[in-house]
């Protein structure tokens, strides 16, 4: 019963990031917000027992992605001027 609200929580958690990733104007913060959908992604997969599908999306998905793309952002909006 306590896990399936966590799991509910946790789900609800992805929805939000995920329009938040979707609505929010400036790239970096939608990026994040990403990240963190991933994150809470990877939690979710914890809480159903599947801890090697965790691991892989916390690597890959929040980890790896998100960074990848904050440096590419960063890299590409270095020599623009506001």
């Amino acid at each position: 019963m306590l896990q399936e609200l966590f799991v509910i929580l946790i789900c609800a958690g992805i929805i939000v990031s995920g329009l938040l990733a979707v609505t929010l104007r400036g790239v970096t913060a939608a990026m994040v917000s990403s990240g963190l959908a991933s994150l809470f992604a990877a939690v979710s997969y914890v809480l159903l027992a599947a801890p090697d599908v965790a691991m892989a999306e916390a690597a890959i998905g929040a980890g790896l992605s998100t960074l990848v793309f904050l440096h590419a952002i960063r890299r590409t909006s270095a020599g623009r001027e506001d």
